[in-house]
């Protein structure tokens, strides 16, 4: 058996899991990073997308918006404002908020308007990744 951290997924609305786990991989803001049992301290902020974790040798990926994650050698507490299953992702609604997000961008809009937008687009991406597994 592989070694295991403790893992606590928490997202603004609800915990989405809690339990062992063998390895983590997280969109970092600067890109994917993994995480396995003994990782060296930090913190560090999730950027929208797909989030992995290895229960028993079997992967679980949901999708998961802005947040920040804490990652201890024995635990990782990861809070995010969402966190969603594949089978919970309305594929309809994901595609019109990416239609919407990027046709908005096309027009001429206030510097908070953009990043709003870029936002949107994110999570609405991150959630189509996710369901395209």
């Amino acid at each position: 058996m592989a070694k295991t951290f403790d893992l606590k997924i928490v997202a603004s609305d609800k915990p989405f899991y809690m339990g062992p786990c063998e390895l983590l991989i997280i969109p970092a803001i600067d890109g994917e990073m993994g995480i396995m049992a003994g990782h060296e301290s930090t913190v560090t902020t999730i950027h929208p997308g797909e989030l992995r974790y290895q229960i028993d040798g079997v992967w679980h990926n949901a999708a998961v918006t802005e947040g920040f994650v804490e990652i201890m050698p024995e635990y990782v507490n990861l809070l995010v404002d969402a966190a969603e299953l594949p089978e919970e992702i309305d594929v309809k609604r994901a595609e019109l908020a990416k239609a919407r997000a990027q046709e908005k961008l096309r027009q001429r809009q206030s510097m908070k308007e953009y990043y709003h937008t870029q936002a949107a687009l994110a999570r609405a991406m991150a959630r189509l990744k996710v369901t395209k597994k």
